[in-house]
């Protein structure tokens, strides 16, 4: 596991952005699947131009702490603010045309229809802001010519970037990005994940969840670790260390909050 600080090119890994209140805002959240409980009093606040990723091994809850966000589960007990306003009954498209859009995990593309048409789902729900189809297909090259091709007939990491064109579309103002390197080639994650600076001048403010730690450091300004449902670990990646993480990560005994004062994810 690769430790923080060893090369990491993300954004603002040191000071959390001075842009007055978060943007988004979780406090005491529990969500249950049946009688499991996935998420224990899940709290956390993103700050405007952030890259807020959420770590930890699989079954932690971190799809579900962001499917909760997005409004696809129903929490059993806490509260989602987005915007200093109350989302947590909200409907997933109504906080969709408010700014919080997903990419969810497996890309979830419409398979029988072409590039266009799923980019075009997107802008169906869309805000009014900078991101169009026309700038999707001069971000992404590739995709102007092959517009017309069914997305089944791509490769992986070509529909991951057919579905980050979709939610780009949508002109969210909170990018919900969920394990975009699942299955695809470290070569493939790299590109996509090159992307992100791009991405990120535009305004957005990113909420990631991702099971590749080392990855996770190189772009995220601060990190949320998850064991079970429950946090382990929250700090910026310049704050901890490579032994902090892992302990999180895997529930080693001694296990603590890295947070520095005034930090944490009590709002």
């Amino acid at each position: 596991m690769t430790g923080p600080g060893n090369g990491a090119t993300g954004p603002g890994n040191g000071d959390r952005p001075d842009n007055g209140p978060p943007l988004l805002e979780v406090c005491d959240l529990v969500v249950h699947h049946g009688q499991l409980r996935a998420l224990d009093g899940i709290s956390l606040r993103v700050f405007p131009g952030e890259v807020y990723a959420i770590i930890g091994a699989n079954g932690a809850g971190k799809s579900t702490l962001l499917r909760t966000v997005a409004g696809l589960h129903r929490p059993t007990a806490g509260s989602v603010r987005f915007d200093g306003q109350e989302v947590t009954r909200l409907r997933p498209e109504l906080r969709a045309r408010q700014g919080v859009v997903m990419v969810p995990e497996g890309r979830r593309l419409f398979g029988s229809l072409s590039v266009e048409e799923n980019l075009l789902v997107g802008d169906s729900y869309a805000r009014p802001g900078p991101w169009t189809i026309e700038r999707v297909y001069e971000m992404f090259g590739w995709m102007r010519e092959r517009r017309n091709q069914l997305t089944a007939q791509l490769s992986g990491g070509e529909q991951q970037t057919v579905a980050i064109g979709r939610a780009l579309v949508a002109n969210p103002r909170v990018l919900l990005l969920d394990e975009l390197s699942l299955g695809l080639a470290p070569v493939v994650v790299q590109r996509i994940y090159g992307m992100l600076p791009q991405i990120l001048a535009t305004g957005l403010t990113v909420l990631l969840v991702e099971q590749d730690v080392s990855q996770a450091l190189r772009v995220a300004s601060h990190i949320h670790c998850l064991l079970e449902g429950r946090t382990t670990l929250e700090s910026r990646p310049a704050d901890v260390t490579a032994d902090q993480v892992e302990a999180a990560y895997f529930g080693l005994a001694g296990t603590a909050s890295a947070s520095p004062p005034g930090e944490g994810g009590e709002p």
